[in-house]
This record gives C-alpha cells, structure tokens and sequence, in this order.
C-alpha cells in the first residue's frame, strides 16, 4: 500500500498554512477560497507534495494512496450530523475540509455537481437515516458495491479524496484495481468497444434533489437542465466502452450496480461478467481511521464500502470527499466559466 505518514515536524506546518485559510474564509464552497487553495497548496511540506505528485505522474495501477497521522480532536469537530442539509456555514469541520481541498489541488481542481448535495466541493458522508439500504453513501446495513465514481458522466472525476473524521465500526472501505488480472485478448477487445451501459447513480436522481431556496449555486434553469440531461441518461443511455486508454495498461469505467443487462449479446456479456469477478476475487478492505485521508485514482480502481450498523448516536462514522478533476475544461458545456460546480 502507498503510504504517506506525516511527521511531528510536518503537521505544525500544514496547520500554519490552513491557519491562514481559516482567518480569511467561512466556507470552502467560495470561488476566492478555491482559487487560493491553489496557490496555497504548494506551502505544503515539500516531502508530502513530491509524494502526492509521484502518484498523480507515476499513475500506479494500484489506483489508490494513503495520507495518514492528521490530528482529529473528537469533541472539537462535534457530533455526526443527522443529515449534510443541515450543515452551517462556517462548520466546526472547516479545517478538516481545508487540509482535504489543499491535498487535492496538488491533484488537480477540485469540483462539485450541482444534482449532489447543492453543488458543494466537499461532501459529507455519513449514515442518514432512512438511507439504511439505498446505494449511497449515506447508506449502512447495506454492502455499498463497488464503482467508478460518477461512471456514467464524461465529467467524472480523475481522483476521490475521502477524509475520515470517525469511524467508531471500522468500516471498511473496499479498493479495487485490474492490478494482477489477466484480461484474454479476445475480452479486451470487446471491452474497449461500446456495448455497455451506464446509468446515472441515485446520489444524482430527483429523489435526492436539492429543493428550492436551500443556497444551491446553480440557478433553476440551470439546475432544471441537469435533471433533464440525469433523465435521458438513465431513460436512453448511451452505449460505451468500460476500458479505454492503452490496452497495455487500461483505464476503467465501471459500476455493476447501475449497468444493464447485455441480454443476447453473449460475447460482451461473458467478458465483462469474468472483468468482474475478476475485481470482486482482488478487492481489498481498508480501515480508515481517524486522520487518514485516502486519494482513489477514479479512472484506475474502483471503491464500495461494507455493511456497518448505524447508531444514530452523534458518533457514527463520518468523512469528508471531494473530486478532482486534472482538466476542469472538459466539463465546460455544462458549467458556468467561473463556477466549480458541473451541471
């Protein structure tokens, strides 16, 4: 496992630099913030920078890496909300979401969508009631099965940054990779080729969707014509590939939970069933703890989370995640030119 452990050394620093941030900022959701989480980015201990620019060069086919060793003071950051509409403007957690947006922008851009949690950058994820067996974060007793983050959407992210505040269960999260599989060149080549179908996840359907006057950043027009690009999507989605790139090495575009059935097309069905087992045989579980912050390589692994049960007590497991795109272009037909949030 790639694992970055901060120092004694390094840590008063990190905080020197948020300690900035926060004098100046309420949210991580302003346009300033994030333009100056940039620059700021790089007054990050030197060592932890180059580490996290192997990763983002390097590409390891591993897909993921590991921050740990950030000090998380349990009764400062409060008890787990009940639920991420109730979040204040200034949250007790803004440091927590500080060091997570300063890690990823040495990524690449963080970014938001306006159909998840009313355009923020960073999300929180935690168990909400009534969500026990849905496909969401927010869900518990129900395994959350692995995916490609957003896999239905050309504007997915290149990386997602989670950030564990508590974890009382140590649910696991599970990674996954192509890492040690053989793909048979005859699969390959149908699994480069567009016969596969992805919908959108339930975290962007209507269900979910923010109502009106809650301070989402995308205006009715706009947020109206998200939910209709969501509709199409899911009501006639188009064909794709679920590997591209080199076929020495591929990247992935997955999520089973949310891929039709291929019915007569039995070619195409039989390789991606066995590209599946394949990544359910290699799935390995990770516990984060309190101060670790794990980067996923979106378009190199996949990621779930197993069953936990949810205590609804102020203490249950609570992260922080964020996406990262490395062009913040290509998603620019469905986003405003100095907005970070993809409609």
């Amino acid at each position: 496992m790639l694992e970055y452990c901060l120092s004694a050394q390094e840590i008063p620093a990190i905080r020197t630099v948020i300690g900035e941030l926060l004098s100046k900022y309420d949210t991580t959701d302003d346009p300033a913030f994030l333009n100056d989480a940039t620059v700021y980015s790089h007054e990050l201990p030197k060592s932890l920078r180059k580490w996290l620019n192997d990763f983002r060069t390097n590409e390891p086919q591993v897909g993921f890496c590991l921050i740990s060793g950030y000090p998380i003071d349990a009764e400062q950051i409060g008890a787990t909300p009940v639920h991420w509409k109730d979040k204040p403007r200034r949250p007790s957690t803004l440091e927590h979401e500080i060091l997570l947006v300063l890690l990823g922008s040495l990524l690449g851009d963080v970014f938001g969508w306006a159909t998840q949690q009313v355009g923020r950058v960073v999300h929180d994820v935690f168990p909400i009631r009534g969500h026990e067996k849905e496909q969401l974060g927010s869900s518990s007793s129900e395994l959350l099965t692995w995916h490609v983050e957003d896999a239905f959407s050309p504007y997915r992210a290149d990386y997602l940054g989670l950030l564990c505040l508590r974890n009382p269960n140590q649910a696991a999260t599970t990674v996954g990779s192509l890492a040690g599989i053989a793909v048979p060149p005859e699969d390959l080549h149908l699994l480069f080729e567009s016969h596969f179908t992805i919908r959108p996840d339930e975290s962007h359907l209507p269900k979910n969707r923010p109502q009106a006057g809650n301070g989402s950043p995308s205006s009715p027009e706009l947020l109206r014509a998200a939910y209709e690009r969501i509709h199409k999507m899911n009501t006639m989605p188009d064909k794709t590939p679920v590997l591209f790139g080199s076929a020495d090495s591929p990247y992935l575009r997955l999520d089973p939970y949310f891929m039709d059935d291929l019915g007569d097309t039995h070619e195409a069905r039989d390789a991606i069933q066995r590209l599946i087992h394949g990544v359910d045989e290699r799935l390995r579980d990770i516990i984060l703890r309190p101060g670790d912050c794990i980067f996923i390589d979106n378009y190199q692994a996949v990621h779930g989370r197993k069953p936990f049960r949810a205590e609804y007590n102020g203490k249950d497991r609570w992260l922080k995640r964020i996406n990262v795109t490395r062009d913040l272009r290509k998603s620019r037909t469905a986003r405003e030119a100095d907005s970070r949030v993809v409609n």
